[in-house]
């Protein structure tokens, strides 16, 4: 088999990156907790959080959201002030520049409200440390002016509840982790809670779809739902231009295939990855940077997009000295590991 060339779409990363637009996620988000499909231990541990803030009639304590993107941060972020009937504010760790940008957030916060941080991990050394004060003591020491006329003013800020996300917990600072009380990691989901997500969205959108039709997209929607979504969305055009209107399996394979999504749930990209590591390299190992410039992909990508789902399910290992393919990785672009 020949290596793929550099053209093609990185499906998942932009699927990722550009989530469905905003009225299109508010029809497909759950309301509350015993909507969400999935996660059970995190959903278990946020219900006894919720439902013991709620008799004490007191805001939530901290919480931090880690795992891969799309699997449902920020819709939890929302199920919680629903199910707190409080607001909630979203921001994300790069925009929040200047801890003038992080106290005019906090100053604008009512009693009880969530505020959501995004990428928590990107936030800026100096935002992060006025956040110790504000997520213990709920307030803020701000200084005034420049040079001589310096001065320090102290602000206090309504009880809230901050709920922060991260895709690469490990980047998080001790001093800011160990502020939350509850930290929480979100896993991929199994194929049988991605096809209730898939059915569920179906019905949301009036999409007719059929239990194989469903479970084609979920088997290639690489444990994430948002994946899915967008995947429905594919396969719902293809289905109305080339069929009937009804999703099948037929419909919903020829979609995904379309797309270059093979039934492993690899796209373009992935399968560049594998062919890399075993026609280039002779199956590796190999430095994450040098695979990068090898597919034309940002290092970055590679390692929050594609690695986390080829390594959780065996296609590649991840070394000391580098990536190697797996035999699962050679057969999954058909060709045989000469190593066995």
């Amino acid at each position: 088999m020949s290596e793929p060339s550099n053209t093609g779409v990185d499906f998942y990363a932009e699927a990722l990156e550009t989530p469905l637009n905003s009225q299109t996620e508010s029809i497909l988000r759950p309301l509350s907790l015993d909507e969400f499909v999935g996660q059970d231990k995190t959903i278990e541990r946020l219900r006894i959080m919720t439902g013991a803030a709620r008799k004490r009639k007191e805001p939530l304590n901290h919480i931090l959201l880690s795992g891969p993107p799309g699997l449902g941060k920020t819709s939890l972020s929302f199920i919680l002030g629903s199910e707190m009937g409080t607001n909630v504010r979203v921001t994300s760790g790069p925009v929040i520049e200047k801890a003038s940008d992080l106290a005019g957030m906090l100053t604008n916060l009512q009693e009880g409200d969530i505020l959501f941080i995004d990428e928590i991990h990107r936030l800026p050394k100096t935002v992060e440390e006025y956040l110790y004060s504000a997520m213990e003591d709920y307030r803020i020491d701000i200084m005034i002016d420049q040079g001589p006329n310096a001065r320090s003013v102290r602000l206090n800020i309504p009880r809230f509840t901050l709920v922060g996300a991260t895709t690469r917990s490990g980047l998080l600072t001790a001093p800011l982790r160990s502020r939350f009380t509850l930290q929480t990691r979100l896993d991929y989901y199994t194929p049988e809670h991605l096809l209730s997500i898939v059915e569920r969205s179906c019905k949301l959108l009036d999409i007719p779809v059929d239990t194989a039709g469903g479970k084609e997209i979920a088997n290639r929607s690489r444990g994430t739902p948002r994946i899915a979504n967008n995947l429905v969305y594919f396969a719902r055009d293809y289905t109305e231009e080339r069929g009937d209107g009804m999703i099948t399996q037929k419909s919903a394979h020829d979609a995904l295939e379309l797309l270059g999504i093979d039934h492993h749930g690899l796209d373009e990209i992935d399968k560049r990855i594998l062919s890399t590591l075993a026609l280039t390299y002779k199956g590796g190992p190999v430095g994450l940077k040098t695979i990068a410039v090898a597919v034309g992909e940002e290092s970055d990508t590679l390692e929050e997009v594609h690695e986390p789902f080829l390594i959780q399910n065996g296609f590649i290992q991840r070394t000391p000295q580098g990536r190697i393919i797996s035999s699962k990785g050679y057969q999954a672009i058909g060709l045989v590991d000469t190593k066995d």
